[in-house]
């Protein structure tokens, strides 16, 4: 049973620790705020909602978010596949609660969503608009093909200069490294174009959004990082996704500061 952060990059962890390719995997989807869904089939990622624990949901269509006079859908009003930012009222006190979550409905009878993302963490520096659900997508296939063990990861834009393209940089803590970076580095690129039409379309001919730039870690790199910024802990999670350089640039000046070992 698992819930809280997507599993997608830790499934080939624990495949290999049990030893067991057929163990059952259940998703819950909770959080301090309420009790929202369940994985009521085996071999899906689909979250029944729950619609009997006091909470009444609206969603936000993302291109709304930040909006103050965004109108919001009630639940006989959404459509499948399109992401929402979920908000939440509860017989807790919650009122109109912004949950920072977002995700898609993929059946509307019954009621089946998926987490898709958080509210802060995507990337469209570039009208790419890179989810994290793709990023996760993409970093698990390019580790399944490469045979490299994924720990943890985090990206960001690198800003267009002169006559350079922009870019996304990717600092991936490997608990396996792939033999070549470069065969992974493109890996990762293929798998988001097929997941992503919008980033496809600005890869195109490298025009706005140049080749991703990795740089390999070596195993604990992010739990040393979080420790030194006192986060460590369960409600603590490293951000994947940046749609600005902060968390880039705080955790390249760790590494330096470390000098930890980086493999490009």
């Amino acid at each position: 049973m698992h819930g809280g952060v997507s599993f997608k990059p830790y499934r080939q962890q624990f495949d290999q620790i049990v030893g067991y390719s057929a163990l059952n995997y259940y998703q819950t989807y909770n959080a301090s705020e309420g009790f929202f869904g369940i994985q009521d089939q085996p071999g899906s990622d689909d979250l029944l909602l729950m619609l009997d624990y006091g909470i009444f949901y609206e969603f936000l269509p993302m291109e709304h978010l930040g909006d103050p006079h965004a109108a919001t859908l009630q639940l006989d009003e959404v459509s499948e596949g399109v992401v929402y930012a979920l908000v939440i009222s509860t017989n807790a006190g919650l009122w109109r609660y912004l949950l920072g979550d977002t995700i898609v409905f993929t059946s509307t009878d019954p009621y089946r969503i998926q987490v898709v993302g958080r509210t802060r963490l995507f990337i469209n520096a570039f009208g790419e608009e890179l989810i994290i659900d793709n990023a996760e997508e993409g970093i698990r296939r390019a580790a399944i093909a490469s045979g490299a063990v994924v720990n943890d990861f985090t990206a960001g834009p690198i800003y267009m200069e002169n006559d350079k393209c922009g870019g996304h940089e990717w600092i991936i803590e490997f608990d396996q490294k792939p033999t070549k970076m470069k065969v992974f580095a493109q890996l990762l690129d293929d798998s988001l174009k097929e997941l992503n039409t919008d980033y496809e379309a600005k890869r195109s001919s490298d025009l706005s959004l140049g080749f991703p730039m990795i740089k390999g870690v070596p195993s604990g790199t992010f739990y040393e990082w979080m420790k030194s910024k006192g986060k460590l802990g369960g409600q603590n999670k490293v951000p994947r996704l940046s749609n600005d350089r902060r968390v880039l640039e705080e955790v390249n000046a760790f590494l330096e500061e470390e000098k930890v070992m980086i493999e490009q």
